[in-house]
């Protein structure tokens, strides 16, 4: 399996830290590494930032620190963007919207059971970059189009890229705006929404797949054609077991879950413990099993990671840094347990 299972440990890559020889070191430090997002360190670091280079029509005020969008911009620069369809370096993510990438892309990650890379996906992309009438460019038909190839030819250059480093290399696509895909939005139905999804995971080569923290349509997202998809179980967990039939048919596929388990935000990392937070994901597999989920077949397609990304802890990286060695040792333990 490209992506392997067994309860490996990954993370994910938005991290607080503002040096980045000491995120990188983090992120090697688990069994699937991937490269990190340091938005506090530069605001070309930020997600959404990397998401939209060289997008025609992108505003970017690095002094507020703001991501904007002008309709007039985007027309006049796409022609040139249309031009450059075919470079590949026109969808990488430069030296200058991420340090820490290039820095990754130095290392021999050649014994590493896999690697990750990740990028913003369309649809949040779409709803958090807003035009000079403040309405979500994902709501405008003309720009929508684009943006899903544009987004998807971005996932496919970093993936080939990773994959000339490891051969087992996957892609995150980060959608924490899934969670509102399916609310009330005026003039984005939701049959319009499946059918985009759809039409973008089709443009994306494999291995790929979603991370998200938030509560979506499970049904919906597990049914999308996913080789892995990354939650936060620790919040998530009562409602997430509650889909085990789109879960079965997910895993039957050949699909991955990682596990996001150990919460990053301070309060409740101090109040929880590796037996309170076993329990928690071992309630979820064992209603798992009783709905007919083989629990030794389910842990083969499982990986375990930090419960959600935080920025905001009063202790600034200290407890996200506890948290990635609170996963080594929870998968440790885990893996020892099932004899892995």
């Amino acid at each position: 399996m490209p992506i392997p299972g067994n309860l490996l440990t990954t993370a994910m890559a938005v991290m607080p830290h503002t040096d980045v020889e000491r995120a990188l070191e983090m992120a090697l430090s688990l069994d699937i590494p991937f490269w990190p997002q340091l938005p506090l360190y530069n605001y070309y670091e930020d997600m959404y930032v990397q998401a939209s280079e060289n997008f025609p029509g992108i505003i970017l005020d690095m002094e507020k620190r703001h991501l904007g969008f002008s309709t007039d911009k985007f027309m006049e620069e796409l022609e040139n963007a249309m031009a450059r369809w075919g470079e590949t370096d026109f969808f990488d993510i430069s030296k200058t919207y991420s340090v820490v990438y290039h820095k990754f892309l130095e290392l021999d990650l050649s014994n590493c059971p896999a690697i990750r890379g990740q990028l913003e996906g369309p649809i949040s992309f779409g709803f958090n970059v807003a035009d000079e009438n403040d309405r979500p460019i994902l709501f405008n038909d003309t720009i929508r189009p684009f943006m899903l190839e544009f987004m998807a030819r971005r996932v496919n250059v970093q993936l080939h890229r990773l994959k000339k480093l490891n051969p087992n290399a996957f892609m995150f696509v980060d959608e924490p705006g899934l969670q509102f895909l399916f609310s009330a939005m005026a003039g984005y139905g939701d049959q319009a929404a499946k059918g985009d999804m759809e039409t973008f995971f089709s443009m994306i080569d494999r291995p790929r797949g979603v991370h998200l923290c938030g509560n979506p349509d499970w049904d919906f997202l597990l049914g999308l054609d996913l080789d892995v998809l990354s939650l936060d179980i620790y919040t998530n967990a009562e409602v997430f077991r509650s889909y085990a039939g789109s879960i079965r048919k997910f895993l039957d596929r050949g699909g991955v879950l990682v596990w996001g388990i150990i919460p990053t935000n301070y309060e409740p990392f101090e109040k929880e413990s590796l037996d309170s937070l076993e329990d928690i994901l071992e309630n979820v597999w064992s209603v798992l099993s009783k709905k007919g989920i083989d629990r030794d077949f389910l842990i083969s397609r499982s990986l375990l990671s930090p419960a959600t990304c935080c920025l905001v802890n009063p202790d600034k990286e200290k407890t996200v840094e506890k948290a990635f060695l609170q996963i080594k040792e929870f998968s440790k333990r885990l893996r020892e347990k099932y004899g892995l």
